[in-house]
């Protein structure tokens, strides 16, 4: 167990040391200095001719936030008419069957949004044309979506006083060209020759040590579940993500996956720091979230490697902790530690299945996703933290009688609005999601309509709640990974969830850039004595501070009817 837990340390500690370097190229890459990458801009040129971009107009807020919107439509558009007639195309060697209008609507959402919440089997419930030219191509744009609305506010940091604030489409191409696309490449290299499959073949006949024939599907799955995890995408190419043999093989590539998934949203902490030249501004930021990531890791690694007392009670030894739901080549530490990982970054992919954690293990998954700030996923994880630090600026302001101000501008009324708005709207799609579906599970559980609400649970009471909880929170949160207990491949889920994947989406992009766009067009105020600082690690505490109690607030009834109230079941 002690060597697993190095295991942990080490794959966190590679992450810090190649995400500095990593972040420092990214500031670069949007100042436009030069990077060993330079020899692909005749073909970025080439790209915005053939577009009709001009690089040289650069953009306010609201034309960001256009440019964003529109072409996220057509994306969806796209995704959705594919999606429903996949059967039908050419590519589909097993013979898939086109998705229904209801999962189709689903799941072109959510690859859209960069959530990737999968009501469906990926074996199954795509061919390979889909998974290549809809999923991921999706993973590549909703990733560089993200990391483009977080520059436009990096921008409006950076300059005193402004109302351009970069061109979108610029930023948005050399995000694909200059990280995601060249780093993908190199995972997927590291993946492939570790095992996962990239070929076109259909499935395959294994017989199994117990004498068993199993069909294996395989297809190019290597490129997809590099981006899945370094673009915090998290769909998986199979249906149980990277818990599968071929979608993870072994523990190198689980370290791998593991880094992939973090670098980009810790890179982008650091590379604030170097493009707005305020690198003690962006320490702090780390610092408040490695801290938050702790305050949920602690407790998960502690539950899981101290096992199920239920189990313990029968007189069965648990000296390598809880095992149910895990894979043996990982072991709990990793497991538990990825739980964390990929809830607190809005990736959602798994190497276990979260409904099989402890209820401790699991209130900790829907906690880090209900904060959703840190780290957090390509580009937003900065931009809802963001929102934190406007929100703690005022309190800070009022606290000690001075007027709020961030890097030189005063908060007022309007961006107090602004952040508190959506400061609110995440606990709110997500409670008024669960209660609904809590109360249509009860009022009509036994009723045979097209929802059939009887077939949702395979757990009712406590863990059931979960489950429904963690749906929504997932989806919210944009991170896909869910309680699997659930039966959500139905109109209900597919078409609830999808309206809360949008709002979870564009509202928290929306809101910090207009606060950005808003407070770039302000007077600039020179720092003085009596300016409050951002910068310190009492304002990182204050920070952190609003951020749980904000959650605490809004979420811990609903933790006290799910997981909490199973975890004194279960130990009581």
């Amino acid at each position: 167990m002690n060597t697993e837990l190095l295991g942990v340390i080490a794959t966190f500690a590679i992450t810090v040391l190649l995400a500095i370097p990593f972040g420092k190229y990214i500031a670069k890459v949007y100042n436009k200095e030069k990077t060993w990458l330079d020899f692909i801009s005749p073909m970025e040129r080439f790209i915005f001719r053939i577009c009709g971009i001009d690089t040289t107009k650069e953009m306010n807020w609201k034309q960001h936030l256009a440019a964003l919107l529109s072409i996220n439509m057509i994306w969806f558009v796209y995704a959705f008419v594919m999606l429903l007639t996949q059967g039908s195309l050419f590519l589909n060697p097993d013979g898939n069957p086109s998705m229904s209008p209801d999962l189709s609507f689903n799941t072109a959402i959510s690859f859209m949004v960069n959530c990737n919440l999968q009501h469906y089997s990926g074996e199954s419930g795509l061919t390979y044309l889909t998974q290549l030219i809809v999923i991921t191509f999706l993973q590549f744009v909703s990733a560089a979506t993200g990391i483009a609305a977080l520059v436009v506010v990096f921008n409006a940091m950076r300059d005193k006083v402004t109302d351009k604030l970069g061109n979108f489409f610029e930023i948005f191409t050399l995000t694909i060209t200059r990280i995601l696309l060249p780093v993908s490449i190199v995972i997927a290299v590291l993946l492939a020759f570790n095992g996962s499959p990239a070929s076109f073949d259909g499935k395959d006949t294994i017989t199994t040590l117990q004498g068993d024939t199993v069909q294996v599907s395989r297809g190019p799955a290597a490129g997809m579940i590099a981006i899945k995890h370094l673009g915090t995408n998290g769909g998986g190419w199979f249906g149980v993500n990277s818990a599968h043999p071929l979608e993870n093989p072994n523990y190198f590539t689980n370290m791998v996956e593991m880094v992939a998934q973090v670098i980009i949203p810790m890179a982008m902490i650091f590379a604030l720091g170097f493009y707005i030249k305020r690198k003690k501004f962006a320490y702090v930021i780390f610092g408040v979230m490695t801290i938050g990531m702790l305050t949920l890791l602690i407790p998960t690694m502690i539950a899981e490697m101290k096992g199920n007392p239920a189990i313990s009670h029968m007189g069965i030894s648990q000296n390598v902790g809880s095992m149910e739901g895990k894979e043996v080549r990982f072991g709990v530490p990793a497991s538990a530690y990825w739980s964390i990982v990929t809830t607190i970054i809005s990736t959602g992919s798994v190497n276990s299945m979260h409904d099989s954690t402890m209820p401790v293990s699991g209130a900790m998954q829907m906690v880090g996703m209900m904060t959703n700030a840190f780290y957090g996923g390509c580009g937003v994880g900065i931009l809802n933290y963001y929102i934190f630090i406007i929100i703690a600026v005022f309190i800070s302001g009022l606290m000690v009688g001075r007027t709020p101000e961030f890097l030189g501008r005063k908060i007022e009324a309007r961006e107090m609005k602004i952040a508190t708005l959506i400061a609110l709207l995440h606990p709110f799609i997500i409670l008024v999601g669960t209660a609904l579906s809590s109360f249509t599970f009860i009022k009509y559980g036994a009723a045979d309509w097209a929802v059939k609400p009887s077939a949702w649970l395979n757990n009712p009471g406590y863990h059931g709640f979960s489950e429904m909880l963690y749906e929504y929170t997932s989806s919210a949160a944009n991170n896909g990974s869910g309680f699997e207990g659930l039966g959500d491949n139905n109109i209900w889920w597919n078409v609830t969830t999808g309206f809360v994947l949008i709002l979870g989406r564009f509202l928290p992009i929306i809101g910090p850039v207009a606060i950005a766009g808003i407070l770039a067009n302000k007077k600039f105020i020179p720092e003085s004595a009596g300016t409050l600082r951002t910068d310190t690690g009492t304002f990182g505490i204050m920070t952190y501070a609003v951020i749980m109690i904000l959650a605490a607030l809004a979420f811990f009834p609903a933790l006290v009817l799910g997981p909490l109230a199973e975890y004194f079941s279960l130990y009581h």
